[in-house]
């Protein structure tokens, strides 16, 4: 190797260990590198490089590397669901040991994520998240959820459809960490109880958004506290929830004001003597559509019962 690149080589790891100006080297010319890391390359330039963009870049030298890694520390979000390509755990590895600020983790239908992969990462970075989601994530364990429930102070929003491995436990204890989520989702959890949901949402009293579709546990019981409780709550999936009836979808008609979309495809006991009231409220959508006016008319003739008249007697207060 020539002394002019020996000499350009030790300006380059100069900068990259002090990522701060330093004096252009006396000869040779001026290396994209040479530009003030903190204050110009990395927050005007790598925040629009991709996670494969700064992979490849990590390959191209020493110099290159550690500018990948110092831009990694301070990305604040990291997308990978759906992600399964070969080798991925190896990158994962990279970015648990480097990226210390992330707020907004999406690691949705990664089927290679396992509880010593994740463990690292949210460790690192359990002080700044906001949005968790590991819908769908089969090979890890409550005990990943562990350190989201308990150290995760700003969580606002945590999806965990098709996790059969969340348990009453788990959400007894999200219960008692977590009161500040806008957003949740338990779509397809069937390890959890009716009574573990009525007192979880008694607490949650600040969602927004809630999925609770293909929940078998989902009741009317469930719904009256979370009509009762959850008063901002917009938006609401009950998609396949079998349990619940007219009584249920009242509950959230008459003490949730804010209430814009209502999904309940295959719940048969749902009427039109509930969802009507709802249609009529300017800009709501629900998946179902109205039936023939006809159709409504017969409901109504063949049911003497008023729903404000109704009290459940089996109603359970917990």
């Amino acid at each position: 190797m020539c002394t002019l690149q020996i000499e350009e080589e030790a300006h380059l790891l100069h900068i990259c260990g002090s990522r701060s100006p330093s004096p252009r080297p006396r000869s040779g010319d001026l290396s994209l590198f040479d530009i003030c890391w903190d204050d110009v390359l990395i927050p005007k330039v790598a925040k629009y490089l991709s996670l494969k963009d700064l992979f490849n870049l990590r390959c191209c030298s020493r110099v290159a590397q550690r500018f990948a890694e110092a831009s990694l520390e301070i990305r604040a979000e990291l997308h990978l669901s759906g992600n399964n390509s070969k080798n991925i755990e190896i990158a994962f590895k990279v970015l648990a040991r480097c990226c210390h600020r992330l707020e907004v983790l999406h690691l949705a239908c990664c089927k290679w994520l396992k509880d010593d992969l994740l463990l690292p990462l949210l460790k690192q970075n359990k002080q700044r998240l906001r949005a968790v989601n590991l819908n769908e994530c089969v090979n890890i364990t409550a005990l990943s959820l562990q350190p989201i429930i308990v150290e995760c102070k700003e969580l606002r929003v945590l999806k965990l459809a098709k996790c059969q491995w969340l348990t009453t436990g788990a959400v007894d204890a999200l219960t008692l960490h977590q009161s500040n989520l806008v957003e949740f989702d338990i779509s397809h959890c069937g390890a959890i109880g009716e009574r573990c949901l009525i007192i979880f949402f008694r607490k949650l009293n600040k969602l927004t958004i809630l999925s609770l579709a293909n929940t078998p546990s989902v009741t009317d019981q469930v719904l009256i506290q979370i009509g009762n409780y959850c008063k901002d709550l917009e938006h609401i999936n009950l998609i396949g929830c079998a349990a619940i009836s007219d009584y249920g979808v009242r509950a959230l008609t008459v003490h949730c004001p804010r209430l814009r979309s209502l999904h309940i495809l295959r719940c048969l006991r749902i009427t039109e003597l509930s969802l009507a009231a709802l249609r009529q409220r300017q800009l709501f959508y629900i998946d179902r559509p109205p039936p023939p006016l006809q159709d409504v008319n017969a409901v109504a003739h063949n049911n003497a019962y008023n729903l404000n008249d109704f009290y459940p007697s089996d109603f359970l207060v917990y």
